[in-house]
């Protein structure tokens, strides 16, 4: 471990076991079905419910209620209600979920990569 940042140290292979629990949490707390791909969506930044089912039209609408509220709990999407008639319901990405767009972004870029020929 690099002493001044709690981070892994890169030269080395093989994390501890409670280095790679925290991997595993943080994985899992990104991967479900759909879960990648609505925070995708946010990124871009606050959408209503109705916003977000478009831009993913293949999710159902019970399926988007489920993995809102489940990144809800997980602190990665906040959910903002407006008293207006008609009432508005607004979801946008934490400051948690923001400091994953360097790493969507480079894992864009990764797949890229993949896809050219003689990479």
């Amino acid at each position: 471990m690099n002493n001044h940042t709690n981070a892994p140290d890169t030269q080395h292979c093989s994390p501890t076991e409670a280095v790679l629990d925290e991997f595993r949490q943080a994985i899992g707390t990104i991967i479900g079905k759909w879960k990648v791909e609505i925070l995708w969506v946010l990124l871009g930044g606050p959408l209503r419910f109705g916003q977000i089912r478009k831009a993913l039209p293949r999710i159902t609408q019970h399926m988007l209620t489920a993995q809102l509220r489940a990144l809800e709990a997980d602190r990665l999407v906040s959910r903002t209600f407006y008293a207006e008639i008609p009432p508005r319901v607004e979801y946008a990405l934490t400051d948690h979920a923001r400091a994953l767009k360097p790493i969507f972004l480079a894992l864009t870029e990764w797949a890229r990569l993949l896809r050219t020929p003689g990479n």
